[in-house]
């Protein structure tokens, strides 16, 4: 699998299905703790901009593109025949994952993070749609400052779930800095950071149209959707991540 970088960031070129096969070789192996991390401009803008965070995702094993941007960045360095068709989009590659782990018990999802109701609706909504997936365990972590053992509080319930698929959704960059921090010490198995998924899949916010997200647009739709949260955000990292790319254009000509 070619390793791709933009604006530094190291990307896999890869599909979902050469994505889930990686993770499920990984997950089946249980070697450790690995880190997958489905990058957008923003996270891709941070590991350029913000050293702290470039430490932590250094630590992640597998990083693909989930932003329409990264992959027309990337194409521009690969030869036609290797170009990618489109993104490994987080929410789907999670539930590409799931779906490819039905009836197979060996298997086992854990959901970290978000809001103990968030967490019931995601599990319910995934048992739904995929009844023959194991889902092991969810936890939500206390909000704001943890106590001084609530890591080992997590790794218990992990250890005792046998989960070796864990989706972290603690949200972008407290979810990577947690997972790069805590990977010598994490339970066997792939740990995701996952963001938003868990908010989508449990119906609490849409997601953007298929047009929106195929045009790399999906910024706006999220945007117009939760202004307040995310306007600047996106206005700061995307234009950070704009300014670094042509730059680095201008430095290879």
């Amino acid at each position: 699998m070619d390793i791709i970088r933009v604006i530094g960031l190291p990307l896999a070129c890869t599909d979902y299905a050469g994505a889930v096969e990686w993770i499920l070789a990984k997950a089946s192996a249980r070697e450790g703790a690995i880190a997958v991390e489905a990058a957008n401009t923003h996270v891709a803008a941070m590991f350029r901009h913000d050293e702290a965070f470039k430490k932590s995702m250094d630590r992640f094993d597998f990083v693909v593109p989930d932003g329409m941007p990264l992959v027309w960045s990337m194409n521009l360095q690969l030869d036609s025949g290797k170009r990618l068709k489109d993104r490994v989009y987080g929410p789907t590659l999670m539930l590409e994952t799931v779906k490819a782990t039905e009836d197979r018990p060996s298997f086992r999802h854990f959901l970290l993070g978000g809001k103990e109701s968030t967490l019931e609706k995601l599990s319910e909504n995934l048992l739904r749609d995929h009844p023959g997936v194991e889902m092991a365990g969810s936890y939500s972590p206390p909000f704001g400052e943890w106590p001084a053992d609530e890591n080992e509080r997590i790794f218990a319930k992990i250890v005792e779930s046998g989960a070796n698929l864990i989706w972290v959704g603690l949200g972008c960059p407290k979810q990577e800095h947690w997972i790069a921090q805590n990977k010598d010490r994490l339970p066997p198995g792939v740990y995701f950071g996952i963001g938003a998924a868990f908010a989508f899949h449990a119906g609490e916010v849409s997601q953007a149209p298929q047009i929106l997200q195929k045009s790399g647009l999906e910024w706006a739709y999220r945007i117009a959707a939760e202004p307040r949260r995310l306007f600047k955000r996106y206005l700061v990292h995307n234009s950070l991540f704009v300014w670094y790319w042509l730059r680095d254009q201008a430095r290879n000509d």
